[in-house]
């Protein structure tokens, strides 16, 4: 916090806005005259990053709540399939014929193409 408060009396000298009091009867600024600007920081944080990774995860949980059979998926892994049936958080892909792997359900990256035949 020091060196924070050192940079921004720096920056207030150099724009001309005089030297911070001193001596007996004057006192360097408190705390209390930085905590506007530290919660606008703060808001600016949160907007720039919480809420869109918020918003991200929201899609994401919609997206594996929404699978169903006949879908088209890539893995995190990169690994494509058709979904061939989905239980609790496991989904089963169609690979090849003959062929189906079970995968957690957080393993899916996204869908490619929606089953439309089925509602």
């Amino acid at each position: 916090m020091n060196m924070l408060s050192t940079g921004i009396l720096g920056a207030a000298r150099a724009a001309g806005m005089g030297a911070p009091p001193s001596g007996p009867g004057g006192e360097a600024p408190g705390i209390m005259s930085y905590l506007p600007m530290i919660g606008m920081l703060g808001a600016i944080f949160y907007l720039l990053m919480f809420r869109p990774q918020q918003k991200k995860q929201q899609e994401v949980k919609e997206l594996l709540s929404s699978l169903k059979k006949g879908d088209q998926v890539v893995t995190s892994g990169g690994m494509r399939g058709v979904v061939a049936g989905v239980r609790d958080d496991i989904v089963v892909l169609k690979v090849a014929d003959n062929v189906k792997i079970e995968f957690s359900k957080t393993a899916i990256a996204a869908v490619t193409k929606r089953e439309s035949g089925e509602s």
